[in-house]
C-alpha cells in the first residue's frame, strides 16, 4: 500500500514534466548554430561604462557559428529562445583578447607628410589585400609616432545583455 502513493506520485510527476516538455517545445525557436538570428545589446565594460548598445535601433544581424562575431557573444546566444533577454560577461579570452604589445608600431614621423599628428587620432593604415586597419596614436615625439593597432576592446572583460529579437532557422 505506501508503494502505491510512491508510484502514483511518480506517475503524476512524469505527466507534469511531460506536458511542461510539450507545452514549451512546441512553437518555441532556440537557437542553434547555423541560424540567422538578429539581436539587440548593449555592451559596457566591468566598471559598467557603456561602449555601445543598439536596443531600439538597427539590431545586429549574423549567422550562429560562421566566426561573424566574438566566441563569448555567438557561445551567448545558443539556446537562447525568441524575445529572450540574457546578461552575460564573456572573459578577455572570449572576446578580443589580451593587449598585443607586437601591435604597438613606431613610424617615422615623416611617413605622414606635413599632417600634424596628435595623441588619440585614428590612424587608417593599408594592408596588402586591400583592405585598412585602423590604429590610434599614442605617442608623438619629433622622430616617431607610435601607433596601437590593437582592437579598441583587446584586453577588457566585456558584459552584454542580449535580446533575441528573430530567429531564422538554418535550411540545411
Amino acid at each position: 500500500m505506501k508503494y502505491q502513493y510512491l508510484v502514483v506520485a511518480i506517475v503524476a510527476i512524469a505527466v507534469v514534466a511531460i506536458g511542461v516538455y510539450v507545452v514549451f517545445s512546441a512553437g518555441t525557436q532556440v537557437v542553434v548554430s547555423g541560424d540567422n538570428v538578429s539581436v539587440y545589446y548593449t555592451g559596457s565594460f566591468s566598471n559598467g561604462t557603456v561602449f555601445q548598445s543598439d536596443f531600439g535601433g538597427q539590431p545586429l544581424n549574423f549567422i550562429v557559428g560562421a566566426n561573424q562575431v566574438i566566441p563569448g557573444f555567438n557561445n551567448a546566444v545558443i539556446g537562447m529562445m525568441l524575445n529572450q533577454t540574457k546578461n552575460v560577461t564573456i572573459p578577455v579570452n572570449e572576446a578580443y583578447g589580451q593587449v598585443n604589445p607586437n601591435l604597438f608600431v613606431s613610424v617615422p614621423v615623416n611617413a605622414f607628410g606635413n599632417q600634424t599628428i596628435k595623441i588619440g587620432q585614428t590612424v587608417l593604415e593599408k594592408i596588402p589585400n586591400g583592405g585598412q586597419v585602423t590604429g590610434i596614436v599614442t605617442k608623438v615625439n619629433t622622430s616617431n609616432v607610435t601607433v596601437d593597432f590593437n582592437p579598441p576592446l583587446a584586453g577588457h572583460t566585456l558584459i552584454f545583455t542580449i535580446k533575441i529579437i528573430g530567429i531564422k532557422k538554418s535550411s540545411s
